[in-house]
């Protein structure tokens, strides 16, 4: 068992120890020589950033020095309530306040500069990276401090250093795979079938505070593909809050069409003019709400935004438009989508849509992947399994986490399961106590994957009906949204063949099939 944690979650027996141990109940005494001789050195910097947040967190609340950053984070409409909810602290303005407190507690300087707390100058010096600043940790989807963000907020060191210094690259922190505010988003993003992606953490915390809590950050760095896997655990449908210059080459525009290459439905959140969220929810929360509500789709965005640039009329402002479109058209995975938006360039631009069909040829997918600037390795690493297959699983792991929960299966009467899950859940309800071993080779396999995900995975009880009714609702609106293309293919067949007949019979099973979807969900 201690292998197939460590091969599954990519950890050392320490950290397998720690994690098993936890789920059971287990209490690891750390006085004792066979813990030290285990304890990891990622578990180490763990307890690092838990006992920094601690120490930001008290200097906050209870220091003089941190009177003014929280006066500020008040100021900006941030409650005493979120303040604690987000764990916001204060790093004080001094060299080494951070590192003497860690250095007391017992971790050694090179452990400390290896969670990405502090740094040695060439001459030898030893200071914290964080002085003086409002700091906001940073969490992994268990809610475990892996970094931080600190933000200045005295007016004399907005204009002489930088706005914001964040943890660097660490064995826990890495930035092109942590989604901000996401720990706590997941259930409302999978619940609301959309993810909102803002940029900053004060963008993130307003908004949940405001009510809408679907909302996570990038955090300073453009989306990529390991963001987006993660995200794609939860929701198909991606609503960004960012500025983009669609004529340019953005960080910020490579990342949305990344999200478009990889499937995603992505739609655009229209911000006032020199605003972002944070403006927004301070100044009305109910405004934050309807700009989220008139959203317009990424291609609508785009072919708004390019051809108020360019004049349409022109040839020079044809091909500047072409240029600047085609590539977005490219990247659509649907074929049929991107026929719709092939007419609409061609329509717009008065040009025979034969014409645009051959200069989207001319888009080689070679410069297509260069133009996303992802490496070898994001492009080995993009998501494989489908929405449904992704729902199944999840299905799995969150009712082996609360059989109790099984009871839930008899309500939802889905038949379109991939064969491995319909035996798992089929052998599931016949006794809880499943021996893997009864099912098919392939079953067995993937059984012993999502029952370890079950074992460590960190949910609230109270969360997991909810979110396995949500799963089931998902399956059953894919396996109806299947259904109903199937009968309206047969519709158009029948038409083609005067069968009035069976078009009439066929009319009658389709209004039927989404009377009873309407019922159900």
């Amino acid at each position: 068992m201690f292998k197939f944690v460590m091969q599954i979650e990519g950890v050392e027996f320490g950290d397998a120890l720690r994690i098993l141990a936890q789920k059971a109940g287990v209490e690891l005494k750390r006085q004792t020589p066979e813990y030290v001789a285990w304890q990891t050195e990622r578990q180490r910097l763990y307890e690092i950033c838990e006992l920094a947040a601690r120490f930001f967190e008290k200097q906050l609340q209870e220091s003089k020095t941190g009177e003014a950053a929280k006066k500020y984070l008040l100021s900006r409409g941030i409650t005493e309530e979120s303040i604690v909810k987000w764990r916001i602290g204060y790093a004080p303005d001094v060299w080494q306040g951070l590192s003497d407190f860690l250095n007391s507690s017992g971790y050694q300087k090179n452990e400390i500069e290896k969670a990405g707390l502090s740094i040695t100058s060439e001459q030898g010096s030893f200071y914290d990276r964080f002085r003086g600043r409002i700091i906001f940790p940073i969490f992994d989807l268990n809610s475990q401090v892996v970094g931080f963000g600190g933000r200045v907020f005295k007016d004399k060191d907005k204009k002489e250093i930088a706005k914001y210094v964040n943890t660097p690259q660490t064995i826990l922190y890495d930035k092109s795979r942590i989604v901000y505010g996401l720990d706590r988003a997941k259930m409302a993003v999978r619940k609301q079938e959309e993810c909102v992606l803002v940029e900053g953490y004060t963008d993130v915390i307003l908004s949940h505070q405001a009510g809408v809590e679907n909302v996570v950050a990038t955090s300073g760095t453009a989306l990529t593909s390991y963001q987006l896997k993660i995200i794609k655990r939860y929701s198909d449908n991606i609503l960004t809050a960012f500025d983009m210059d669609v004529a340019g080459d953005s960080a910020t525009k490579r990342g949305v069409d990344l999200a478009i290459n990889q499937g995603f439905n992505v739609k655009v959140v229209i911000m006032p003019e020199g605003k972002d969220p944070a403006d927004v929810i301070s100044r009305n929360p109910k405004d934050w709400e309807k700009i989220i509500t008139d959203k317009k789709s990424v291609l609508d965005f785009y072919f708004e935004s390019t051809f108020a640039k360019f004049n349409k009329d022109d040839p020079e402002g044809k091909r500047e438009i072409s240029k600047i479109l085609l590539p977005v058209i490219k990247r659509i995975p649907n074929k049929i989508v991107q026929s719709h938006w092939v007419g609409e360039l061609a329509k717009r631009i008065r040009i025979k849509e034969e014409d645009v069909e051959e200069e989207l040829k001319k888009v080689k997918l070679d410069e297509y992947s260069e133009v996303l600037g992802m490496e070898p390795e994001e492009i080995a690493n993009l998501p494989s399994k489908s929405r449904k297959e992704l729902l199944e699983e999840r299905l799995i792991i969150l009712i082996l986490k609360s059989p109790k929960n099984l009871e839930i299966v008899r309500e939802y009467e889905i038949t379109d399961l991939s064969s491995s899950i319909g035996e798992i859940l089929g052998k599931l309800k016949e006794n809880q106590d499943l021996d893997p071993k009864k099912l098919s080779q392939e079953a067995e396999v993937l059984f012993n994957c999502l029952a370890l995900k079950s074992e460590i995975e960190d949910i609230e009880e109270k969360d997991i009906t909810p979110e396995i009714r949500c799963c089931f609702r998902e399956l059953k609106s894919l396996e109806t949204k299947n259904k109903v293309d199937r009968i309206s293919k047969d519709i158009k067949k029948a038409e083609e063949e005067k069968d009035l007949e069976k078009i009439e019979k066929l009319i009658q099973e389709l209004n039927s099939l989404i009377k009873n979807a309407q019922e159900k969900i």
